[in-house]
């Protein structure tokens, strides 16, 4: 396992590193490692992703959970820079109820490269477990002009 971080507009992030691909991101302003190429490189692609150069993550990852958070976060990845889903049309592709995608959501262990914070609730922002919370993912989504009519 290796770790690395990198400084981003919405704070430190932690990136680590087991078997070859990312196995999660992190706010923390915990150590981190010296990285290792595969770390180097996602830092590359989030510096580019700030910068306004790059709208999507080519990374390998490796999620760590059950199944369905496993389809959950393969959901999450497939929304498009700019865009937004909600918690029902995941859940409804998913034939399950919207409470258990949530839960997915805040569980999911790469945020930001798994973009859950595109996911919204059908009347409200909903939540995000990462940086300060909801202002980080309002933050995120400005920064690629999504949700423009909740923001």
């Amino acid at each position: 396992m290796s770790t690395f971080a990198v400084a981003t507009p919405v704070g430190r992030l932690r990136l680590t590193e087991a078997g070859g691909a990312i196995t999660r991101v992190d706010w923390t302003e915990e150590a981190a490692g010296e990285g290792s190429p595969l770390l180097h490189e996602a830092a590359r692609q989030i510096t580019g992703y700030f910068a306004g150069t790059r709208e999507a993550f080519d990374l390998p990852l490796s999620v760590q959970g059950t199944e369905f958070q496993q389809a959950v976060c393969a959901e999450i990845a497939a929304i498009p820079f700019g865009d937004t889903t909600t918690y029902g049309e995941i859940a409804a592709r998913l034939k399950s109820p919207a409470q258990p995608v949530g839960a997915a959501c805040g569980g999911n262990p790469i945020p930001l490269i798994i973009p859950c914070h595109r996911v919204l609730g059908a009347t409200s922002l909903g939540g995000f477990s990462g940086g300060t919370g909801v202002e980080t993912k309002v933050a995120l989504l400005r920064h690629e002009g999504a949700a423009g009519l909740l923001i």
